[in-house]
């Protein structure tokens, strides 16, 4: 079996960026991931449907049903693949649509599965067709079909599979094939976090890793930390290093602001590559509209990265509008990054 069945990688390092960095996988951050509904903070509503499923599917002795997480990253989705199958005492195997290949690497897992299993695959848009339909049997008969020779020759096998449970993840799910999509059962989306629960997940994360945090410093990395649980705790580690080097070990409101600054994450919780994004639009397009290839093309970076990465945050705070025209910059926008208007309406750095 292939790493990259277990394994998540990513090109992106920005400290804040919503991808899985190699940092995340450390056993330290790991150890910060809730293994239990009844820890498990936000969310409430995707919180209820799972410990109604759960129960229902215990009490009866089956798999819980297939279920599709759909949010930007970060947000849970895998934490939640892990808390199923704590839950239902099931096995975890963790893959992704880019891991999978070709038809037989999903066979391969699928075949080792052993009854009541949990089988995550993240970025499941991202599956091959060739691939995906080995999946519509799988889900709906527990089997997997093969065909031997072409024509008039041609024979099928049916290969019984265990009842397992597939737990989908994607953060595009208009991507998502339809044939794919209507085979699960329990169909939830995940929003960004206020900062309330931010600061629940703070001030537990800091408990877990034995460093003390003040109510005031917990809410300055809360409201920098773009409503997003693996940012949070990605930061938590920076501020700790910073506080116990330039401050007194305790992470304070202060601290906050001290060790953020450094990594140029801002009091909205946005970087260098938002900044630049937003910029691009009102300094090479006037505030737009513009289509997102252009604006990856100004800022050689890839398209997914901006879409996936960038822009859902952007868009829930209000600093970005989709059109069907383009993208467009709002007011609130050029105002926090410093901007003025002319008279011509277009807007002009402060630098």
């Amino acid at each position: 079996m292939s790493d990259d069945v277990i394994k998540y990688s990513s090109d992106n390092q920005e400290v804040i960026s919503r991808a899985v960095l190699p940092e995340d996988q450390e056993p330290e951050i790991l150890s910060l991931r809730p293994e239990r509904l009844s820890v498990y903070v936000g969310q409430k509503e995707v919180v209820e449907t799972l410990k109604i499923a759960i129960q229902a599917a215990t009490e009866r002795g089956e798999p819980i049903d297939h279920v599709l997480f759909h949010g930007p990253p970060g947000l849970g989705k895998t934490t939640l693949a892990h808390i199923i199958a704590n839950e239902m005492q099931g096995n975890l195997t963790v893959t992704s649509g880019p891991a999978l290949e070709k038809g037989g690497d999903l066979v391969g897992i699928l075949t080792h599965l052993e009854t009541g299993d949990i089988l995550f695959i993240d970025e499941i848009h991202r599956t091959p067709k060739t691939v995906e339909e080995f999946m519509y049997p799988a889900m709906e008969d527990y089997a997997i079909d093969f065909v031997f020779d072409k024509g008039v020759h041609a024979r099928s096998h049916r290969y019984r599979l265990n009842r397992f449970t597939l737990v989908g993840a994607t953060t595009r799910v208009g991507l998502l094939s339809a044939p794919l999509r209507d085979r699960f059962v329990i169909f939830r989306s995940l929003d960004f976090y206020g900062d309330d629960d931010l600061v629940k997940i703070a001030k537990r994360s800091a408990q877990l890793l034995n460093v003390r945090i003040d109510t005031r410093g917990a809410y300055e990395l809360a409201k920098r930390s773009r409503g997003t649980p693996r940012i949070v705790n990605r930061l938590l580690k920076r501020v700790r290093d910073f506080s116990q080097v330039k401050a007194d070990g305790v992470i304070t409101q202060s601290t906050v602001k001290g060790a953020l600054e450094l990594e140029g994450v801002d009091e909205r919780g946005l970087t260098d590559l938002d900044r630049r994004y937003l910029k691009t639009i009102i300094k090479f397009y006037t505030g737009g509209p513009v289509g997102i290839e252009a604006i990856a093309a100004t800022l050689q970076e890839e398209s997914d990265t901006l879409v996936d990465v960038v822009e859902p945050y952007l868009l829930k705070i209000g600093f970005l509008q989709r059109t069907k025209r383009g993208r467009m910059v709002s007011r609130e926008a050029v105002k926090h990054l410093g901007l003025s208007t002319d008279t011509d309406g277009q807007a002009s750095l402060f630098e």
